[in-house]
């Protein structure tokens, strides 16, 4: 593998219509659609139930799995090297748009889901993109809620009673790390940055007809997540109109959110230890290195391999961009 042969990679979306999906992904966002109810748009997916092709590029046609058995760690880098040795890449990108409530769920740890799944657990992080006025979330347990105490109330058909209901507005992060009970309240847009798992465990479904996961949900709910709020950002930079803040940090993503003016530049280095996944949120920006640049608008992604080398985004307007790494693995 030389670096020559590495380039940022685009892909084409894959759209699911689960039942609480609709149309806002076209009407708020500009996406073009498939006709019909679209929930999910998988844009950045290596999964059994999913896996994007490549739209441009000498990896045009192939999927991201194929393109990482091909380019191997110089795509994923050597701090995701136990998810290439699982054969795995560590991350889903999503775009949800909830127009009904989502189940009231739970996703399992990595040791859960690798010994009942065989797949990884799922952490994972909204940022809302779009939010009716009153939207809000299920996220987290009021105070002086037991498993025995929520096991009953599943039982006694209130599990919806019990469970946290936070407000949401555009620009708002929530973190829901493996354990957290949540769902996705009716009119609003998130990016979902995940661990690249679709197990998901339903408690509660609003009397829709699909399948309930009470044994495993009462095995991995975490009932120490109590009335938990939204991300408050860390500010990294601030200055010349140029603002860089820390969404997120976990084990398995790190994501920084970066407003850029127009004509300015953030200036990257693909070193070898991660990926680099960059979206533009809002407005438009074009991603610079040696070889043919990349324009993205929004809402958009580019995948830049971890050896890919210098690179700069430069906004072409006012801009908000998100960019997504896997952080160096915690010693001891």
């Amino acid at each position: 593998m030389t670096t020559d042969e590495l380039y940022p990679l685009t892909f084409d979306p894959i759209f699911k219509d689960y039942v609480w999906g609709g149309r806002n992904l076209a009407e708020k966002l500009g996406r073009s659609l498939p006709d019909g109810i679209v929930a999910e748009s998988w844009d950045i997916a290596a999964h059994p139930n999913g896996s994007s092709l490549v739209n441009a590029g000498s990896m045009q046609g192939k999927t991201l799995g194929e393109v990482m058995a091909l380019w191997g760690e110089a795509l994923v880098g050597s701090n995701s090297q136990p998810a290439l040795e699982l054969g795995k890449f560590p991350l889903l990108i999503k775009l949800l748009d909830a127009n009904r409530w989502l189940s009231v769920q739970v996703h399992p740890d990595d040791a859960y889901g690798l010994a009942h799944e065989q797949e990884f657990g799922k952490t994972e992080m909204w940022i809302v993109l779009h939010a009716e006025p009153g939207a809000e979330i299920i996220y987290g347990f009021v105070p002086g809620v037991t498993r025995e105490r929520y096991a009953q109330e599943i039982a006694d058909e209130r599990a919806a009673d019990s469970l946290q209901r936070l407000p949401v507005k555009k620009g708002d992060v929530i973190f829901v790390p493996a354990g957290a009970i949540h769902a996705l309240g009716p009119g609003i847009i998130v990016a979902e940055i995940q661990q690249n798992s679709d197990t998901t465990y339903r408690i509660y479904d609003w009397g829709r007809p699909r399948p309930i996961h009470l044994e495993q949900a009462l095995a991995v709910l975490d009932f120490g997540m109590v009335t938990p709020g939204p991300v408050r950002p860390r500010t990294l930079i601030k200055e010349d109109g140029l603002h860089v803040e820390q969404l997120a940090v976990c084990p398995y993503f790190e994501t920084n959110r970066i407003i850029l003016p127009p004509d300015n530049a953030f200036y990257g280095f693909c070193d070898g230890a991660t990926f680099e996944v960059w979206g533009v949120l809002e407005g438009r920006a074009t991603i610079e290195w040696s070889g043919e640049p990349v324009t993205l608008a929004g809402v958009s992604w580019a995948l830049l391999p971890a050896d890919m080398g210098e690179f700069q985004v430069i906004a072409e307007e006012q801009s908000t961009l998100l960019r997504v790494i896997v952080p160096d693995p915690v010693e001891g």
